[in-house]
């Protein structure tokens, strides 16, 4: 919690960009929620709790301004490409601690790595391997925190209203973020308890039982369908969309303009101008 960049993700957007009120989600207030559920579900599992946290607290260190929009628009530009899980471990490596790294283990690496998920259905195909139980944890708990964050904001905005949200889902999930969020833990450890830390059977898993995965899934696609669609076609995301672009092309011209620090961490200028965009904070990409 020391790291500059995780103090940077104070000022970073989660989904909405420039919100109007005081009380939206963070990039570090989702950050803070991941480690909540996170802890909650390995403390009962008997897991290792400082191993989560370590993951959780580190998982989006690599994230743009601007939430998906920027990362989508560096993705575009660069040409290797650019995923935030990556620039996460990057951070954690190398950018961070003046160009010393953090000197972290291979499993919280390793969680940093692997948290991501593309937008399939959760824990089915192509949701991807953590190589821990605690990285396990850590994958399904950034799901639980941002769709019910989200749905706090999405009303919150005026997008939707609480009548809104899909009858079935709610009435197996629950009506409020608390009574989602419970179900939803408790859920994990009752079906994950082989995996408890003092008594692990072969292969043991975290996951969801049916019944509360589907109901999960059928949120997290009414997210995707009436927010996250809705959320990247105003007119706030096409500015920064035209911010990233404009950073991008000038820095790439200037190199000279880009912090002396950056030249120690690549001797590429477009790897130095990737860094230094995706560790700015809106306000400062905006500044």
């Amino acid at each position: 919690i020391h790291s500059k960049a995780f103090r940077r993700l104070k000022h970073k957007t989660q989904v909405f960009i420039a919100p109007p009120g005081d009380h939206y989600v963070t990039r570090l207030t989702h950050t803070l929620e991941v480690s909540q559920i996170a802890r909650t579900i390995s403390r009962a599992l008997n897991l290792n709790e400082d191993l989560t946290e370590a993951i959780a607290l580190s998982h989006d260190l690599g994230h743009t301004p601007f939430g998906h929009v920027g990362e989508e628009v560096l993705n575009e530009l660069y040409h290797k490409g650019f995923r935030h899980n990556e620039q996460s471990l990057r951070v954690v490596d190398l950018l961070e601690n003046d160009g010393l790294g953090l000197n972290l283990t291979w499993e919280v690496r390793d969680g940093i790595l692997n948290h991501s998920k593309t937008r399939v259905d959760i824990l089915g195909q192509g949701w991807g391997k953590v190589n821990t139980l605690e990285g396990e944890v850590c994958k399904i708990a950034d799901t639980i925190a941002y769709i019910n964050h989200d749905i706090g904001d999405a009303i919150r905005a005026g997008i939707i209203t609480e009548n809104a949200l899909p009858l079935s889902p709610i009435t197996i999930l629950g009506r409020f973020h608390s009574q989602r969020i419970n179900t939803m833990v408790c859920d994990i450890i009752d079906y994950s308890w082989a995996a408890r830390g003092d008594n692990i059977k072969d292969n043991p898993t975290i996951g969801m039982s049916s019944q509360i995965l589907e109901a999960t899934n059928t949120l997290c696609e009414f997210l995707f369908d009436r927010v996250y669609n809705w959320c990247s076609a105003q007119k706030e995301a096409e500015r920064a969309r035209e911010v990233m672009h404009l950073l991008y092309r000038y820095l790439n011209q200037h190199e000279d303009r880009l912090p002396s620090e950056y030249h120690f961490y690549s001797d590429d200028t477009e790897r130095k101008v990737v860094d230094y965009i995706a560790g700015m904070t809106d306000q400062y990409a905006l500044r």
